[in-house]
């Protein structure tokens, strides 16, 4: 799931962050009603003093130890732009806090780096500690010890660049293996701020290119004459692509394959083989899950607060308050 540089990085990864008002040409299926969820509850749980971390500096290769709300700033920097609405600033230092405490309480962090975290987007989440400025600051004090949780436990806090008008469900934007989790859900998302090559996209690679991924996938094809959209999850996202009418493909993991930030989403319109080319055509950018950063920036400039923003994407979430 990061979002800052947006056209460079890639808002899905799928087994790795398993640990991120389009005017829509075409109603996704399955839409549900819109309506105005509650913000998530706020409880008061403190468990101790702000904790030190290590992190692994993947420009550099050293470990260095910092402060946690010194590293969340880094990651809300190297996520989301810090022109942004500070509201939306902070819904997003909530997340990667959320995200940082359940990857430490659950596998100790990076232990392949034998740290907490990794500024490496492959391995944890974006960082760019430069970008870190006044409003950036102010987003990540306002929620300072703050952590999403379901249940007691630090929920998975995905998020993605843009939605496309409506979120997905795990399994469907995820692959994800395991049993749907409770607090994520299908809703509207108001993306319509999100730029025009977001909102309404085409992708095109060569039939080869599609081969070589099927191929990585364990699945063979000597050729490719046709490409259709397969099953599709709740909120109208591919899930599987049809090769040929009878070969049935993972739609998440080809858009890995192909490469997630040029196959923007799978909120598919169409896909079409002409000549030697396969061509999508789609919206939204990422897997669709959990929280959308453009959707969090509308919603910021409407005056919702962090809490009421996480509200809108993650059901019946708990925000608590870890450390003073």
């Amino acid at each position: 799931m990061g979002f800052k540089k947006w056209y460079l990085i890639a808002t899905l990864v799928i087994g790795v962050l398993l640990m991120s008002g389009c005017s829509l040409l075409k109603t996704p299926q399955s839409k549900p009603e819109q309506q105005t969820p509650p913000p998530a509850n706020q409880k008061q749980a403190i468990q101790g003093n702000e904790p030190d971390i290590t992190v692994f500096m993947h420009e550099t290769g050293e470990k260095k130890t910092m402060k946690m709300e010194e590293y969340i700033a880094g990651v809300v920097a190297g996520e989301m732009k810090n022109d942004w609405p500070v509201e939306a600033l902070a819904a997003q230092a909530i997340l990667a806090r959320t995200f940082t405490v359940q990857a430490i309480e659950e596998k100790g962090g990076v232990p392949a780096r034998g740290t907490q975290a990794s500024t490496d987007i492959k391995e944890f989440q974006a960082y760019d500690g430069k970008a870190v400025n006044d409003r950036v600051k102010k987003a990540v004090e306002m929620t300072r010890g703050m952590v999403a949780t379901y249940q007691g436990k630090p929920i998975h806090a995905w998020f993605h660049a843009s939605a496309g008008g409506i979120t997905a469900m795990a399994k469907e934007g995820l692959n994800f293996k395991d049993e749907e989790p409770p607090y994520i859900q299908s809703v509207n998302s108001p993306d319509e701020l999100a730029p025009s090559d977001v909102q309404n996209w085409t992708a095109s690679f060569t039939k080869k290119e599609m081969i070589d991924v099927m191929t990585k996938m364990g699945k063979t094809a000597a050729t490719i004459d046709s490409v259709e959209i397969g099953k599709k999850g709740p909120s109208g996202r591919a899930t599987t692509l049809l090769i040929n009418k009878t070969l049935e493909v993972s739609a998440p993991e080809v858009r890995v394959g192909l490469g997630s930030t040029k196959l923007k989403s799978m909120l598919l319109d169409k896909v079409e083989v002409s000549g030697d080319t396969i061509v999508f055509s789609g919206k939204g950018y990422g897997h669709g899950v959990g929280l959308s950063q453009w959707g969090a920036n509308n919603l910021a400039t409407k005056g919702k607060k962090p809490e009421e923003i996480i509200g809108q994407y993650f059901k019946d979430v708990t925000i608590e308050k870890r450390w003073n």
